[in-house]
């Protein structure tokens, strides 16, 4: 998120990351600082926000206009499902930014973006193993397709618009009863014939994300657990390009 104003004032960048990762993400910034007079450093006086729309129609569009006491209040660049992303001085009054809303659970967030097919952070997409393509990143304004020069831009570029993609992230809805420990991380997804169609990614409860092959994204699906089988299903999220539900 760009904090200064205009092109004539230092630039100010706050980057949003995954809370495990942040001395790993400091050290790779300063990697390429080369010479600069570049400042790299956390935040801990500032506080992190989800701002969650409601199920009225017309929710998702528009705030009150009356959040001066956030740094920054703006809409998630990822889709318009995941409403804003808002951040300010830890202790301010969230009531007075946003009349009206209610603070939820740190896990109402996680199960609304696992039912929106939203992946978050390295446990979603972990480095080395997520894909950006099959992550749908592309849907979420997380692949620059003019910019050149990035570590694995070609091949992505290519696949792009080859329009070859075979596996996906999905939003998954588990059957229950489901086990007290949860479902395993990476955990292998059947079709009823037996043939694999992806692998469970991570998720809250019933709902969760999973990388399915396409073929198979629409057949019932199972991930047997020792003696025990969790049946569930996918669906494509509506905020996606129609083009890419076909």
């Amino acid at each position: 998120f760009r904090l200064h104003g205009s092109a004539a004032e230092e630039p100010h960048i706050l980057l949003e990351c995954d809370g495990s990762v942040l001395d790993s993400l400091q050290k790779h910034l300063k990697l390429y600082k080369i010479r600069r007079k570049v400042t790299i450093a956390p935040c801990p006086d500032l506080s992190l926000w989800a701002v969650i729309p409601g199920e009225q129609p017309g929710d998702a569009s528009s705030l009150p206009k009356c959040a001066d006491q956030a740094l920054l209040l703006t809409p998630d660049p990822r889709a318009q499902v995941m409403g804003w992303r808002l951040i300010a001085k830890k202790g301010a009054n969230l009531s007075e930014i946003i009349p009206g809303s209610q603070i939820g659970d740190v896990q109402d967030y996680h199960r609304h973006r696992y039912k929106q097919g939203i992946p978050e952070g390295v446990k979603d997409l972990p480095p080395g193993a997520a894909l950006p393509l099959e992550s749908n990143l592309a849907f979420m304004n997380g692949i620059s397709f003019t910019k050149g020069c990035y570590i694995g831009q070609e091949l992505t570029a290519r696949t792009h618009h080859m329009g070859v993609i075979r596996k996906r992230l999905l939003p998954v809805r588990l059957a229950g009863p489901l086990p007290a420990a949860g479902l395993p991380e990476g955990a292998e997804i059947l079709t009823q014939a037996g043939k694999r169609a992806g692998k469970f990614r991570a998720g809250a409860g019933e709902l969760g994300i999973a990388l399915l092959r396409l073929a198979h994204a629409s057949e019932p699906l199972c991930i047997p657990l020792g003696g025990d089988t969790v049946r569930l299903s996918a669906a494509t999220p509506e905020w996606w390009p129609r083009a890419a539900a076909k």
